[in-house]
């Protein structure tokens, strides 16, 4: 446990692999949203004391691995990095796109591993 993070009683490594799908697996990820997502989902991580410690879009849907502090629930960190990356790409291509959904532009749900399995 030589890479553990720690709180004030206690150590941790908390890593969770992640993997979830955009609305209809609309293949518009890579090509058109790709650029900026990574930026937004590592500052939105870091809000919630998370790290992005790796991450790979795909055309319909997002892997990334990160480390979530136990403070936190994983589905309060994911809950909050799904909606909060879709208000900010409704705001920012809403009007642009035609059929995009905007706020509701993740699908519901998300699969996770601990310890970066999968």
């Amino acid at each position: 446990m030589d890479q553990a993070e720690s709180l004030n009683h206690s150590k941790w490594e908390c890593k969770y692999h992640i993997v979830f799908i955009s609305k209809g697996r609309r293949k518009i990820l890579c090509v058109q949203l790709g650029h900026i997502l990574g930026d937004v989902f590592k500052t939105l991580a870091q809000h919630k004391e998370s790290r992005i410690e790796e991450g790979h879009l795909l055309p319909d849907h997002v892997h990334m691995l990160i480390s979530i502090p136990p403070k936190y629930a994983v589905s309060q960190v994911i809950g909050y990095i799904k909606g909060k990356s879709a208000i900010h790409l409704a705001r920012t291509y809403g009007e642009q796109r035609r059929n995009f959904v905007g706020q509701h532009f993740w699908a519901r749900g998300y699969l996770c591993f601990h310890g970066g399995a999968g």
